[in-house]
């Protein structure tokens, strides 16, 4: 395993050379789909100096191969953490929590239970707008709220369930008021409340790696992951996706996101929202997707 320089962990970092992008382009595409085109070596190179700086690495060479000889997986899994972008807000694209209201979840009203997949979580704003829609829409149904990502940053910031004032803006102040109390410190911030906290469960997956669940989805969200994949990696992550789909369920994807020049056998609902055809239920769902 490759040794970093200990005796000056807080030195100057060198360029990312053309060479050493291209390195961390491979493991990034290898290891979890992410496509860094030409021209976002400025981005990696700001996202990784941490790192590489606090590890006392001599440039980004020693440190791609540093991350591939740690058998830890924490070094990979830190990476993972930086490269990853986590953009997300309340309320995002507020169309689909209509169509969710309004279509989707009177359908589900007999259930004794509902669950729903958050499948790119991020850091929570998502799962939290679903849960709190979920309460005011079917107070007296059991809804189960699975948040999966694959950064363990934002899903610790997720779990955490605290956000800033600013972060909260555009949220109708009746579920502020329901569904977050006020946190006390230097900076005003609200935390989610525990019955509504209770409603969800994290876990940390890689959409490219196949996905096994004990029972499949009525409500799946993957909004604005797919953007950063090539077109065989969206190929992969939606055959995951559409394989976690109960027959009949939705599939709620960006606005930015196309399924054009992907094999799938999903229904086009509207736009960024697909259903799996209702059929004969069962295990998961086989053949070409």
């Amino acid at each position: 395993m490759v040794k970093p320089d200990t005796e000056n962990p807080n030195g100057s970092v060198p360029a990312l050379a053309q060479r050493e992008f291209q390195q961390i382009r491979e493991l990034a595409y290898r290891t979890f789909g992410l496509d860094l085109k030409a021209g976002k070596e400025e981005l990696v190179s700001a996202r990784l100096q941490r790192l590489v700086r606090s590890g006392g690495f001599r440039s980004y060479h020693e440190y791609c191969r540093h991350v591939l000889e740690d058998r830890t997986g924490e070094s990979l899994l830190a990476l993972v953490d930086a490269l990853a972008t986590n953009h997300t807000s309340f309320l995002r694209e507020p169309d689909h929590f209509d169509f969710l209201r309004d279509n989707v979840l009177p359908a589900l009203a007999r259930r004794e239970s509902v669950e729903i997949w958050s499948a790119a979580c991020s850091t929570g704003e998502e799962i939290w707008t679903l849960a709190c829609l979920a309460r005011d829409a079917q107070p007296h149904t059991r809804i189960r709220l699975v948040g999966t990502d694959i950064s363990r940053k934002a899903l610790a910031q997720a779990q955490r369930a605290v956000y800033s004032v600013e972060r909260m803006n555009g949220l109708p102040p009746a579920w502020i008021k329901r569904y977050f109390a006020a946190e006390e410190g230097s900076h005003p911030s609200f935390r989610v409340k525990p019955e509504i906290r209770a409603m969800a469960a994290f876990e940390r997956i890689n959409l490219i790696e196949p996905i096994s669940w004990p029972k499949q989805f009525p409500v799946v969200f993957c909004r604005n992951v797919m953007i950063y994949f090539d077109r065989s990696t969206q190929q992969r992550v939606i055959a995951n996706l559409s394989r976690g789909l109960e027959p009949g369920g939705y599939l709620f994807v960006g606005h930015a996101e196309s399924f054009t020049g992907i094999d799938h056998r999903l229904e086009y609902v509207r736009p960024a929202v697909y259903r799996r055809p209702a059929g004969k239920k069962g295990g998961p769902w086989s053949g070409s997707l």
